[in-house]
C-alpha cells in the first residue's frame, strides 16, 4: 500500500497523501473514508480504524485548472509501469528519445522508462540511429491520470468500480 487518494467533496481526484496524513484528516473530521484497506488497521491508544485507501474531503476545495501534469523522472517510470520501452524488462532509469546532447528536453513525449543496459546501448543517439524500436510511444498523462498512476497498479485494482472506470 502506497499513498491514499484524496477526493474533493465533489468526488474528483485532488491528490495523494501519505497514510498518516489521511488518518489525521479523518480524525480531524476534515475527510471521510470512502474506501478502506480490507485488512490493514491503524491503531493507537484511543483509536482503531481501518487504513484508508480513498478519502473524500468534507468541504469543497477550489483548485486552479491544471492543463498538464508536471514532468518528473518518477512520473515517467510510473507512467510506463517500470517497464523498459525497448525490451520490456524492468526499467530503473529514464531515457530521452531525442538525446539531450541533440537538443532533447525533459518532457513527457521525449522520455521513456528504460533498463540500464538499453539506456547505455542507445547512448546519445535516437532510437533510429541506434537501431532500437520503441515498444510503445510515450504519451502525456492528464493530471488526474498521473495522480491515479502514482497510486500503483495493485491499488488501482482495489479502487471502487466507478472511480477505477473513470481513471482508465
Amino acid at each position: 500500500m502506497r499513498d491514499t487518494l484524496v477526493l474533493n467533496a465533489s468526488f474528483e481526484p485532488l491528490s495523494t497523501v501519505t497514510l498518516n496524513r489521511a488518518v489525521v484528516l479523518v480524525l480531524q473530521d476534515k475527510a471521510v473514508v470512502e474506501q478502506s484497506h480490507p485488512v490493514l488497521r491503524m491503531r493507537g491508544a484511543a483509536v482503531d480504524i481501518p487504513a484508508p485507501r480513498v478519502i473524500r474531503l468534507c468541504r469543497y476545495v477550489r483548485v486552479p485548472f491544471r492543463r498538464q501534469a508536471p514532468w518528473s523522472r518518477r512520473g515517467v517510470l510510473v507512467r510506463d509501469r517500470h517497464r523498459c520501452a525497448y525490451c520490456g524488462r524492468r526499467a530503473t532509469t529514464v531515457d530521452h528519445v531525442l538525446p539531450r546532447a541533440q537538443g532533447g528536453q525533459d518532457t513527457w513525449l521525449n522520455t521513456v522508462a528504460a533498463c540500464a543496459e538499453d539506456n547505455h546501448r542507445k547512448a546519445n543517439r535516437t532510437p533510429e540511429e541506434a537501431g532500437m524500436a520503441l515498444l510503445r510511444e510515450p504519451f502525456e498523462p492528464t493530471p488526474a491520470d498521473a495522480m491515479l498512476l502514482a497510486l500503483g497498479q495493485e491499488d488501482m485494482a482495489a479502487l471502487p468500480e466507478w472511480l477505477a472506470r473513470d481513471a482508465a
